[in-house]
């Protein structure tokens, strides 16, 4: 078991995942023999991560460190932040605590993964307190771009530790739910030892707007349009469907739901309060054909690209219900997210193209973010003064700017730390020192399957969409030193076989004669012959066509020795 270099007086603060990223958000605070763990994220894969569904932290030092796991209390209901729930329930499973919305998101989760009757829920407020032999926790209601958002103070035995999870300062949101600046001020008075902050937005020196100011620009856009309306944005963002749908509603337009998640966040929103929208507001699809143009509002997923997301298959013409229609509006509410750029703007050419007008991007005033910029980042800092400051959920650049943000607040530089997943934190009541290291690496969730896809296997997919693959089929009798059929050698991605036949002739020559060489070599085996079928085949392709197909030798072996 790693054994921390942390004495027996300090307290403990790392990033299972979150630092030097965007996404995997999980943290640890820890107190000799206790563990609070702050959220549990996943990061959605970059383009290189091919096939990769989600990418999750490695939880193994949490594993090796399970009976010292008090709870795991979650900020907000975010994929970053509660992705990883039910993959972390599967190795650990410690009792949960959360907001309404958060709660609702995550039994879904647990749901799915067939665990919620297993796991130990508790629903919490800002106005919670969950007491442990040696800590407590403690909330502070902050704003992001989806209601029940909390920032989390863990008081330890040397300390007040806060975690802000993701927030702006919104004072005008469209949730009701302003930031709790006098709760914030009251920690920040009575002393707080060490702050972890959302970095996400240290590049940007602005106060990020309010919700409110969206949807002064939404309200606008629907007073100017007279035909059907598309509003696509995340199925997380409540504020943003809850704008879309009053006014739907104060114009007389009846809402028809698709995606999935969209249902589910309707759902959740209405039960919990948030949204106040009447059964006889909803139309089925089919009643969409009966309703005048003016008189509808399609709401869905797919703002960010997604191929099987709503939007994406009504852009395509492969939605079974829903087709554009020349003189469509179609909103995309939200911003891409990097590495979604592409995936967005074919879906916004192909909109175009049907003869759909498609309204997206800053300056229409349709999206703002969820997180502060930098004056917001410096406001967290005045409320709280903390004697450390460790910026958290951001890359490199962005945690390097919230440290001189800090600095310019009072922090000194060397008070400040930037580290990385799996660095340790350790903190007394004066003092503050790095205490070592865990590996804290990535796991790949690859469908159903968690971790097996490694970087063999991502180097394989990567050679195989760039070079393509030659399969080369043979039965061989071993025994006889006898090639009783082909060899044939087939061609997928590499080159076309109509037009390439004399290259293939020759490669069968040459894996031909590769074959009867090596059965005759002393101690012949299958592995000794595909080695051979994969090296010359290689080296003649490459001299040739100068490029690496991945070779796959499909040996059927005859004889005794099989």
């Amino acid at each position: 078991m790693k054994k921390l270099n942390v004495k027996n007086n300090e307290a403990a603060i790392y990033g299972v995942g979150g630092l030097g990223e965007i996404g995997k958000n999980t943290y640890g605070i820890q107190f000799q023999d206790e563990i609070i763990l702050i959220d549990a994220g996943i990061k959605f894969p970059e383009d290189d991560l091919l096939g990769v569904d989600y990418v999750i932290p490695d939880y193994q030092y949490l594993v090796e460190n399970k009976d010292k796991i008090k709870a795991l209390v979650i900020t907000h209901g975010h994929e970053d932040h509660i992705g990883g729930v039910p993959y972390l329930m599967k190795v650990l499973n410690v009792p949960i605590y959360a907001g309404p919305l958060a709660m609702a998101l995550i039994k879904n989760k647990l749901e799915e993964h067939g665990l919620l009757n297993s796991v130990e829920l508790h629903e919490i407020s800002d106005k919670s307190v969950l007491k442990f032999r040696k800590m407590k926790v403690s909330f502070f209601r902050t704003t992001h771009s989806i209601p029940d958002t909390v920032g989390i103070a863990v008081h330890t035995p040397v300390g007040v530790i806060v975690e802000t999870g993701d927030y702006k300062f919104d004072l005008t949101p469209v949730t009701n739910q302003p930031p709790d600046l006098q709760e914030m001020a009251r920690l920040g008075a009575e002393g707080v030892l060490c702050l972890m902050s959302d970095s996400t937005n240290a590049e940007k020196p602005i106060w990020t707007h309010s919700e409110k100011w969206v949807g002064n620009s939404i309200a606008h856009i629907f007073d100017n349009i007279q035909e059907r309306i598309i509003f696509a944005t995340f199925a997380s963002n409540i504020s943003r469907i809850k704008t879309a749908c009053d006014n739907a509603m104060a114009h007389g337009r009846k809402i028809a739901v698709f995606g999935r998640s969209m249902d589910a966040a309707i759902v959740n929103g209405r039960e919990l309060g948030y949204l106040d929208i009447p059964d006889d507001a909803f139309v089925d699809a089919h009643e969409l054909q009966s309703l005048p143009a003016n008189k509808t509002l399609i709401l869905c997923t797919g703002s960010q690209g997604e191929p099987m997301a709503a939007l994406s298959r009504i852009a395509n013409g492969t939605h079974r219900q829903i087709s554009i229609q020349p003189g469509d509006t179609v909103i995309f509410s939200s911003n891409p997210i990097p590495g979604n750029t592409t995936s967005v703007n074919s879906v916004i050419n192909k909109l175009e193209e049907a003869g759909a007008n498609v309204i997206h991007g800053r300056v229409n005033n349709i999206h703002t973010s969820g997180h502060g910029g930098q004056e917001e980042q410096k406001l967290m800092l005045r409320l709280m003064k903390p004697k450390f400051f460790m910026p958290i959920h951001g890359e490199y650049r962005m945690l390097k700017i919230h440290t001189e943000l800090a600095e310019q607040c009072g922090v000194p530089l060397d008070h400040s730390f930037i580290m990385q997943n799996g660095d340790v934190l350790a903190l007394s009541k004066d003092n503050a020192r790095m205490a070592g290291h865990f590996t804290a690496g990535d796991v790949y969730i690859d469908g159903s399957g968690i971790g097996d896809v490694g970087n063999v296997v991502l180097r394989d997919r990567q050679l195989l969409s760039e070079e393509g693959i030659v399969v080369v089929v043979a039965t061989i009798n071993l025994d006889n030193q006898e090639i009783q059929s082909g060899p044939d050698i087939l061609s997928r991605g590499f080159v076309y076989m109509r037009e390439s036949g004399e290259l293939l002739d020759e490669g069968r020559r040459r894996v031909f004669k590769t074959i009867r060489k090596s059965m005759r070599a002393k101690k012949a085996t299958e592995s000794s012959i595909r080695s051979a079928v994969i090296d010359d085949l290689q080296e003649f392709l490459y001299d040739k066509t100068e490029r690496h197909p991945m070779i796959l030798p499909m040996l059927i072996m005859n004889g005794k020795e099989q």
